[in-house]
């Protein structure tokens, strides 16, 4: 993904293949919204911003670092998903190879749950400085916090949606509360990304 043109991974995202799909799309979202934030507080520079220049600063530094990370994401999420169509085509004759095949599968699936809970993990870093931006950044450029809150947003209902998929059919109880525990917070992460949107909304609109 990092050195395709935007128009080829479109192309494979609608063509018929196993990947890149939805888990690709929510890194995606997460490195734009990333992204959008890094670009906010290069415009919060100057004489005007001095007040806030260490938050500003921090959130730049952050948000640069999380839009690589989101990409990685991204990548992982696509390796993942091969994986898991690996696992299942592997040969099923027999009581070894049922064994070892069923291990495989176990094993991909809990890996495919892992990236889109990291995804989840970093959009609400994302969210969070979008709040902590947003007041304090240049005006100008304002609703771009508010589209990067909304990115983000997507980021994790996507990969919510995708450590769902796959927590159906893993049945080892670790792994599942595991990747139960990191969806717990989900609903608030998408409350205050709307919290945000809607404190940008009021402001332009005044």
């Amino acid at each position: 993904m990092r050195s395709d043109t935007v128009d080829r991974f479109l192309w494979d995202l609608a063509a018929r293949v196993p990947a890149p799909g939805g888990g690709a799309t929510a890194g995606l979202h997460l490195a734009q919204a990333a992204a959008l934030l890094g670009m906010v507080a290069r415009y919060s520079d100057g004489d005007r911003y001095t007040e806030h220049a260490e938050t500003i600063c921090s959130v730049r530094n952050r948000a640069d670092e999380l839009r690589v990370v989101a990409i990685g994401l991204a990548e992982d999420d696509t390796r993942a998903f091969a994986a898991v169509g690996a696992a299942y085509a592997l040969p099923r004759e027999g009581t070894q190879a049922k064994a070892e095949r069923s291990a495989a599968i176990a094993h991909a699936l809990v890996e495919a749950g892992r990236v889109p809970a990291r995804v989840v993990r970093a959009a609400a870093e994302v969210v969070e400085l979008a709040g902590r931006l947003g007041p304090v950044g240049n005006p100008n450029v304002l609703t771009d916090v508010g589209a990067a809150a909304e990115a983000a947003r997507a980021a994790a209902g996507t990969a919510r949606l995708n450590v769902e998929v796959n927590l159906a059919g893993i049945t080892d109880p670790l792994a599942r509360l595991e990747l139960a525990e990191a969806l717990e917070g989900v609903d608030d992460l998408l409350a205050r990304a709307d919290e945000i949107t809607a404190d940008v909304r009021g402001r332009i609109g005044r």
